[in-house]
């Protein structure tokens, strides 16, 4: 195959991150289409990114069909229809994270992938930013020995759409805003998740605890993993202040640092102030080279013929963590996994 010819469902502010970087910085890929249920914001995009087709479902762009792969960054509740669509076409699938809202969609999900024999990749970004890869590097090189506690930190400076906020639409922030974080910790573990704990508490957004009873918008998660490892997810949201996301490996012999809140492009000195660096704004500021590089992967795992190195598997073991997070919050106790 000599170039990829890509279908973009979701014409949001993912989507259009993700349209970008296929316009400007993918080689041997084409982006052909545009899907958004909102036919508006599918053609505004669509012209943005200089597009010529675009639907108003995914079901129209399937019965086109000129084209070998699907981008979905629509809500988490659309993830495992429009998979199982495509995979039924033979398309290769790139899904953003959350894979779903239920374990039995995934299963789902990942079974209608290998019934096409097509390629599904998770939109886990964090695992091609260059500071969690060196990070990684160093650690199977064993320049800290063996890693006994791995933090995480995943605050966001503004809520999700509303939708996010309902457990019947979503599986809750630590899906929405901490997916990122759980995937990350196993990661790193390179063990599975044995016991889950969490406090969840809503500090900020008492307005909306009276429509969605379950939201939080501040938790934290005390994880166990199989092989003894201790774990923790900080999540906040919103935070205001900026996008913060950051990691801390402990080992036996030393410690590994990730990530930063400054943007370190920029710095200000006055005399009144002193010298201020700006925190990150948002994740696409934070992470810009890593989803390039994510869907750089997504095209070579295609024309290449190898395996993602982020699959379906790994987006369910991510959300497996967060439904045992969130029984955790409803019952107050720690929540044992079991595959």
């Amino acid at each position: 195959m000599d170039r990829v010819k890509i279908c973009l469902v979701g014409a949001g502010r993912v989507g259009r991150v993700h349209g970008l970087n296929l316009k400007n910085s993918i080689h041997g890929a084409d982006l052909v289409a545009v899907v958004d249920k909102n036919r508006e914001a599918a053609e505004k995009l669509s012209q943005e990114l200089n597009i010529s087709k675009c639907f108003d479902s995914h079901e129209r762009a399937l019965d086109w069909d000129e084209f070998d792969a699907v981008l979905i960054t629509t809500p988490t509740f659309t993830h495992a229809s429009i998979t199982v669509d495509a995979a039924a076409s033979g398309k290769h699938i790139f899904c953003e994270k959350p894979i779903a809202t239920s374990l039995p969609e995934a299963d789902e999900m990942i079974r209608a992938a290998k019934r096409a024999s097509i390629k599904i990749q998770i939109g886990f970004m964090r695992r091609f930013d260059r500071g969690f890869l060196e990070a990684k590097k160093k650690i199977k090189e064993g320049i800290i020995g063996k890693p006994l506690l791995i933090k995480s930190t995943g605050r966001g400076p503004g809520l999700p759409p509303e939708w996010a906020w309902s457990t019947q639409k979503s599986a809750g922030m630590l899906a929405e805003v901490a997916s990122h974080d759980f995937d990350a910790l196993r990661w790193f573990a390179e063990s599975e998740f044995k016991r889950i704990y969490v406090i969840a508490k809503n500090y900020k957004c008492p307005e909306i605890k009276e429509r969605y009873p379950d939201f939080y918008d501040t938790a934290i998660v005390v994880t166990e993993f199989r092989d003894g490892k201790i774990g923790t997810v900080d999540m906040g949201c919103p935070v205001e202040y900026g996008y913060d996301a950051r990691m801390e490996v402990l080992g036996e012999k030393g410690v590994i640092f990730m990530g930063d809140t400054e943007d370190k492009q920029a710095r200000f000195c006055t005399k009144k102030n002193g010298m201020v660096t700006l925190a990150f704004a948002s994740w696409r500021d934070r992470f810009k080279e890593a989803y390039v590089e994510e869907m750089r992967h997504f095209v070579d795992i295609i024309k290449g013929d190898i395996p993602p190195s982020v699959t379906g598997e790994d987006g369910k073991k991510a959300l497996e963590a967060v439904i045992a997070a969130n029984k955790s919050i409803q019952i107050n106790q720690p929540v044992d996994l079991s595959l």
